[in-house]
Formats: C-alpha cells, structure tokens, sequence
C-alpha cells in the first residue's frame, strides 16, 4: 500500500528545499548582473567573470588554494585509507582505542580549537607559517572524513576473495592492490572529493595557520565581503559551486558504475554456477 503525500508534507519539502537552495540561486543569478549593485538586476552581463580573471589577488588566492585542497585531498585519501585498512582488518593491536580515537577526535574537535591548537605546534617547533602549514593543517582534520567514508566500505566487502588470493600466493600488498582497492575505489574516490571540498570550503583552520603568501579564497572572499559583496564575489562563488557540483555528480556516477558492475559480476557468477 502506498501512502500519499499530504499538502501540509509537500509544503514542509518545498519550503525546506527553497531555504536551503534559494539563496544559491540568487547568488548564481546576480552573478550575472550587469550592474555594480548586487540588489538591483539591469540586464544579463559577464562583464564579472571578465573582471574575476583580472582580479590579480583573487587569481593568486584561488591557485593557493587548488594546490593546496589537491596536495591536501591527496596526502588525506592515502593516510585515511590506510588508517580505515588498520581499523577493519586489524582489530586487536595494542593501543587500537586510542589510535580509533586520534583518527576520529577531528570530526567532533571544534574547528577553532583544531586551528588554534595546529598553530601553537607550528609556533612552538619554530615552524614558519605558510602554504605548508596550511596544507598541513587540511590533511590533519580531512583524513578521518576519508577515513569514515573507506571504513563503511571495507567493513561491507566479501573477505572471502581476498583470502582466495592470498591462498593462492599473493602478497598481502598484491593482495590489496589487485582486490581490495579495486573494490574500494568508488569509496576512495569518494572520500578523495569530500576532502578536497573541505579543504577548499575552510576558512576557519586556514585563518590560524596561513601566512604571507598563503591567502587561500575564502580567506580572500572574507575580507572582501566585510566592506561589501561585489559582483565579483558572486562570479567567483559561482564557480564555487559549478567546481563542486562538478565533483559530487562524477562521484555519484562512479559509485552507480561500480555498483552496476558488482551486480553484473554476481548475476555472471551465480550463472556459472
């Protein structure tokens, strides 16, 4: 039996959906704006996305911060996969609760006191403050996120084709690479976008530990909106967005492949027998 939506279920969606989105779509829209004013629409224009690339100081923020959500998002995918590897197939070692708790503590730790405390390791150990300390300091509080997203993935997967494998002669780390990754990859990829969009989304961590000639975008969009939202600001946020819907539409359609070709291989297999 189905169940149909009431009036008062389709408002409560509409209303949710238009206050989340909304906002979005206006600042999209505006970006658009031929005029300065960013509250008064005189006509379609991409005069600002003309001025964006012009901007020398928003163009230098912006590549700081492509190098260092890449280098970050990588370095991140790498250390959080493996720590996600430890926690589902080694489960007895000594100090595993409080190496769990080290790989977790980020995704409650307010991000302030994750910066502040980041920035008193750099001051203390006489480490100047620069694009290194911040991509540092992503790769620190962007590795459980990855670590979270592989873990849900390992702990789900057939064991039994990695023993397979290793009973006939493969290396633990063959092993991995040839069946575990592999079947993992979706999940990695995965993980590998959400921390790049976290590294490019954060403001608050990149505050304590950036320094001369490490201004990342948002940092730069901060200071300008506390004199006033520009048309410039709302091209460069479009971009934002295209960047990032861009990223989450490539992952769903890698995890739908991978999900279509499991399927495929069961209903081969179950065939063959």
């Amino acid at each position: 039996m189905t169940r149909r939506w009431s009036g008062f279920n389709v408002a409560s969606v509409v209303v949710g959906f238009a206050f989340l989105y909304l906002p979005i779509v206006l600042l999209i829209i505006y970006s658009f704006n031929e005029s300065r004013l960013v509250t008064v629409w005189t006509g379609f224009s991409t005069r600002w996305y003309v001025q964006l690339f012009n901007n020398q100081g928003l163009m230098d923020a912006a590549w700081v911060t492509i190098r260092v959500g890449l280098l970050s998002a990588t370095v991140a995918t790498v250390l959080g996969t493996l720590a996600a590897l430890a926690l589902t197939r080694y489960t007895s070692f000594r100090g595993r609760m409080l190496f769990t708790g080290m790989v977790f503590a980020p995704l409650v730790m307010p991000e302030v006191i994750t910066g502040l405390s980041l920035l008193l390791l750099f001051v203390a150990i006489d480490f100047d403050r620069g694009f290194w300390t911040v991509t540092l300091a992503h790769i620190t509080f962007s590795m459980c996120f990855v670590a979270v997203v592989v873990q849900s993935r390992l702990v789900s997967i057939d064991r039994s084709l990695e023993e397979a494998a290793m009973d006939l002669g493969a290396t633990p780390s063959r092993t991995f690479l040839s069946i575990t990754l592999p079947m993992i990859w979706p999940a990695v990829f995965a993980g590998w976008m959400l921390a790049f969009t976290l590294s490019l989304d954060d403001l608050v961590i990149a505050s304590f530990t950036s320094g001369p000639g490490a201004t990342t975008l948002p940092m730069k969009i901060y200071s300008q909106v506390r004199l006033g939202v520009t048309p410039e600001i709302n091209a460069v946020c479009t971009i934002l967005i295209a960047i990032v819907t861009l990223g989450v539409t490539l992952a769903a359609l890698a995890n739908k492949r991978s999900a279509f070709v499991r399927q495929r291989d069961e209903r081969l297999a179950a065939a063959g027998n």
